[in-house]
């Protein structure tokens, strides 16, 4: 093989680590037994490096953590190139048997979005906007946020104090009619726009709960900052996919709105759309 150097852990004299080596010196190890060596434990953009005829010398540098943990089970051998082959360790991800090891899927888009649980603990009309209800959200944090939202017309005042409702707390803060408002209270609203009404948790969803979609509780990548949501309109382009389906269960893309508790819901709103 006319190579300058190759990327092997060979143990060769007292040298643990994985060793830019002249091939006269691993010799007679080929190329192929590298290859074959290398190869199952590598990336794909690091694949290439492995069976080239002459690497860089920075490539040699690359992997001497994984080939210090892994060297005890190779105990390569010149004579034997099959025997390394076999010897080489399982890799993560790697098919097990002829079958493909389970992957997690990856995340939902949605949650890219911080929507928690909270519980208006006071509320009163905007002193200034007859249409607009402040509201005091308790969502585990160390105060109560303020929240406005144009539910007059819709909710009576005495059915929303008190109520735990399902809060997209990952907008930056809004100045409504000189109240800064710190998120929104996700509700239901039928074609018409003449029914609207705040989503309900289920009964045992605490304040400050980040909700999740179908089965991805253990699934959801920390939320995406305010300042992005905004700058990339990741809520614009997210919201059109929220919906009630004909059980009143709040979904995206029809993957249930979900607490620990169970699945949130609209009270009468089937069908309906979600903001």
């Amino acid at each position: 093989v006319s190579s300058n150097c190759v990327l092997v852990s060979l143990g060769l004299g007292s040298s643990i680590h994985p060793t830019c080596v002249n091939m006269r010196a691993a010799a007679p190890v080929t190329r192929q037994l590298v290859c074959s060596f290398l190869r199952p434990a590598l990336a794909p953009q690091a694949q290439a490096y492995a069976c080239q005829p002459a690497l860089p010398r920075a490539a040699c540098r690359v992997f001497p953590k994984m080939y210090q943990s892994s060297r005890a089970s190779f105990a390569v051998s010149a004579e034997s190139p099959e025997a390394s082959a076999a010897a080489a360790p399982a890799v993560e991800g790697a098919p097990v048997d002829g079958e493909e090891a389970a992957a997690t899927p990856p995340p939902l888009a949605i949650s890219q979005l911080d929507i928690r649980i909270g519980r208006i603990v006071e509320i009163s009309k905007h002193p200034d906007a007859d249409s607009l209800y402040v509201e005091k959200v308790e969502m585990g944090e160390e105060e109560p946020r303020t929240i406005i939202s144009g539910l007059v017309e819709y909710q009576p005042i005495e059915q929303m104090e008190g109520r735990s409702v399902v809060v997209l707390a990952s907008l930056k803060p809004r100045n409504m009619r000189g109240i800064k408002s710190h998120g929104m209270l996700l509700c239901a609203s039928n074609k018409e726009h003449t029914q609207v009404e705040p989503l309900r948790p289920p009964e045992g969803s605490q304040p400050g709960e980040r909700v999740f979609f179908g089965e991805g509780s253990d699934n959801q990548p920390p939320p995406e900052t305010p300042n992005k949501i905004q700058k990339k309109k990741i809520w614009e382009e997210l919201q059109p996919d929220l919906k009630t389906g004909d059980d009143k269960v709040a979904t995206w893309q029809g993957h249930p709105m979900m607490t620990s508790a169970g699945a949130i819901t609209a009270d009468s709103i089937a069908g309906g759309g979600i903001s």
